[in-house]
């Protein structure tokens, strides 16, 4: 072999070396994915008469900073918001937003130019809101605790009325829904929570925590840690919750009502259950052969005895009073309601927790 032939080979051969130990020094690299821990926040509990609220605040849209209490409603799905001083109120008029396109975008929000209307209520008393679907990123909370939600859809009106046409004030009636479902208006608003992104650590969902009676009042009471965003292994196992599996119905995704039995008066009906926090005084329970509710509504007096018992098993019993844990028999076909919805008064009592996820309803006495 010549000396060329040498160098050359000796070249090869270093090569091969090099090559060989760059890759037995390469190291895998591992992705590690951020532990996402559940994020806590505090409600506020207001009370006026025998009515009672909790009050979720909402302080950024867009980019806009509001300061704006939306009823935190776990009986509805989607976030409704007043356009009022959100955007120029050149853009609001009574007939609608005016804008040309199928969009625009101001103080970064998306307005679509799908348009609805929501409802609040039954036949014989509800409210009405009128608007567009809409996507912004919000924050919710306040300085005491928030969290930062990326570009939600959710329903931005520009008129609200009550049953007999009347407009409301502006704002009077922004409601933050975290039910299962999603709207009429459609199926891309759902619960903001969905959008709280949990990794591989958390289940998409929240739970409530029970309501203290005490702290309710006319300005509105900060309560920390009622509210749990993103649910843990031990919530859905261990934690004593009584798990519902919900059913899918027809145009409004995932529904609430919970099947059970409920008793009042000496009497046993089966019915459909909503869990409400956007009911603020009044349990009513439809049952359409009652001789109470055969003119359209009665009330239970105080000290009647209701108690619920779930197709799985969770029981609740509890007592009327004057001024607390009303409740009235209303007839179905009247209302065109057939659902027995639960007011705020449970939710003082009990645990509430929605898996977005696996499409379930954990309920727990406390």
């Amino acid at each position: 072999m010549t000396t060329k032939h040498l160098l050359l080979t000796s070249k090869i051969i270093g090569c091969i070396l090099i090559t060989t130990a760059f890759f037995s020094c390469k190291k895998d690299k591992t992705v590690v994915q951020p532990q996402i821990t559940p994020v806590t926040l505090g409600l506020y509990e207001y009370a006026s008469g025998i009515n009672k609220r909790i009050f979720l605040p909402i302080t950024l849209v867009g980019t806009k900073a509001v300061t704006y209490y939306t009823v935190f409603d776990t009986g509805s799905s989607g976030m409704t918001l007043d356009a009022t001083d959100i955007i120029p109120a050149t853009m609001i008029t009574s007939s609608g937003f005016q804008f040309t396109g199928d969009s625009t975008v101001v103080n970064g929000i998306t307005i679509t130019s799908t348009k609805g209307t929501i409802s609040f209520g039954d036949q014989l008393s509800s409210t009405k809101e009128y608007g567009n679907l809409a996507y912004a990123n919000i924050t919710i909370g306040d300085a005491q605790g928030n969290l930062a939600l990326k570009r939600v859809p959710f329903f931005l009106y520009y008129k609200i009325v009550d049953e007999t046409g009347a407009k409301l004030p502006a704002h009077a009636s922004d409601v933050f829904g975290v039910g299962p479902g999603n709207s009429y208006i459609t199926s891309e608003i759902q619960s903001p929570l969905r959008y709280f992104n949990t990794g591989t650590s958390l289940t998409s969902g929240f739970k409530l925590a029970t309501l203290n009676k005490s702290l309710f009042s006319t300005s509105g009471t900060y309560v920390s840690n009622l509210l749990t965003i993103g649910l843990s292994n031990s919530d859905l196992s261990s934690s004593g919750f009584i798990m519902h599996t919900l059913n899918l119905s027809n145009g409004g995704g995932y529904s609430p009502n919970i099947p059970a039995t409920i008793a009042y008066n000496g009497k046993t009906i089966s019915g459909q259950i909503l869990f409400d926090t956007g009911t603020p005084s009044t349990t009513v329970i439809e049952d359409s052969d009652a001789k109470l509710a055969s003119n359209a509504i009665g009330s239970l007096p105080a000290n009647s005895t209701v108690t619920i018992t779930t197709n799985k098993g969770f029981v609740y019993t509890y007592t009327t009073s004057s001024t607390g844990n009303l409740t009235e028999v209303q007839n179905p076909n009247n209302t065109g309601d057939y659902r027995t919805i639960f007011s705020l008064d449970f939710f003082i009592s009990n645990e509430y927790l929605t898996d977005y996820s696996n499409h379930q309803i954990g309920l727990k006495n406390n």
